[in-house]
């Protein structure tokens, strides 16, 4: 595994020894340290409480450095794009920046999030693309436009480590949310549910379904795992028998661009399309999931966010044990 980038080209055998590996890291049973002595980059494009702080301790556990570079902040303005006249306000090209910072660290992190404005330039992960694309040392995706890797890999091992290793009925949700959020989160764990058997079922309103070409990963996904896929419109008709209930907002790749189109849309799905007691009561006392930061009383009630049912806190934490499996593979 040269790089972190999805999960797609992961076999399901893979993902499971890269959960184990976690698994051990999060017992004590690993105490190992490949990264002694070495440095990881880690570049923030965008803000983050758990992908920092968890990696920046999960380097330092490993026996490393974590270095935070944070474009137009704690360091230069970066600029993607080949062959452009670099005469406006980015500072730096990816080319000199990525060559630099190999010199001094054995990986590169990277958090790049969607800006919803132009769907074809973003469903190819430029940035991520151009950081892997000039990279001699392993690139890890931190959250890109498209994926969200590290956090699917922390959802699986949550779920093995609270319901076993029995297929499961999981349901992804759409909620509402005040403004269109990036499809890194849902798209990943779609695929890494598929991936690893799992009956999946995404709701969604009519207007929020995930783009196209990924469906159609996570169905050949599904296919060879002996998992199966379904959508649907109706919520309560999802929550029905589910075992994992897992919810995210994400915009319209209908209004991708045109966020006041998208606010108009999603206004009228507000008061049905959130987690709360009612929904949670017609499935088969399942577990509630989140990658965080989630709004209360929007996502998700208050009621059901402070449940014994939600998990979320335990799966924050595994987002460490999670990237300490990654790291330690990518260094073997």
């Amino acid at each position: 595994m040269k790089d972190f980038l999805t999960t797609l080209g992961l076999t399901q055998g893979e993902l499971i020894e890269l959960i184990e590996s976690a698994r051990r890291f999060k017992s004590g049973e690993d105490n190992t340290q490949p990264l002694k002595g070495k440095s990881v980059g880690l570049v923030f494009f965008n803000p983050s409480l758990r992908t920092r702080a968890s990696m920046q301790v999960g380097i330092y556990d490993l026996g490393g450095n974590p270095v935070v570079l944070e474009p137009g902040g704690t360091s230069w303005t970066l600029e993607h794009r080949d062959g452009v006249v670099m005469d406006g306000d980015k500072t730096e090209h990816i080319a000199e920046f990525v060559r630099v910072l190999e010199r001094y660290c054995v990986a590169i992190g990277v958090r790049t999030f969607a800006d919803l404005k132009d769907w074809q330039e973003e469903r190819i992960d430029p940035v991520l693309s151009a950081f892997a694309r000039y990279a001699s040392v392993p690139v890890i995706n931190l959250e890109s436009a498209m994926h969200h890797p590290c956090q699917s890999l922390a959802d699986m091992m949550t779920i093995r480590e609270k319901l076993g290793h029995e297929r499961k009925r999981v349901v992804l949700t759409w909620a509402w949310h005040p403004k269109p959020l990036p499809m890194a989160v849902p798209n990943s764990f779609a695929l890494a549910t598929a991936q690893m058997g799992h009956d999946l079922v995404i709701a969604h309103p009519p207007d929020y379904q995930l783009d196209e070409e990924l469906m159609k990963t996570v169905k050949d996904a599904a296919q060879t795992s002996g998992g199966s896929v379904e959508t649907t419109h109706e919520i309560e008709e999802a929550f029905g028998g589910a075992e994992v209930i897992y919810a995210k907002s994400w915009g319209s790749k209908l209004f991708y661009g045109n966020s006041e189109q998208d606010l108009l849309t999603r206004a009228k799905y507000r008061r049905k399309w959130i987690v709360d007691d009612a929904k949670m009561e017609r499935t088969a006392d399942a577990i509630f999931m989140h990658c965080l930061p989630v709004r209360r009383n929007v996502i998700v009630t208050d009621a059901v966010l402070d449940s014994t049912a939600s998990v979320v806190i335990d799966e924050a934490e595994n987002r460490l044990h999670a990237q300490k499996a990654v790291l330690k593979r990518l260094m073997t």
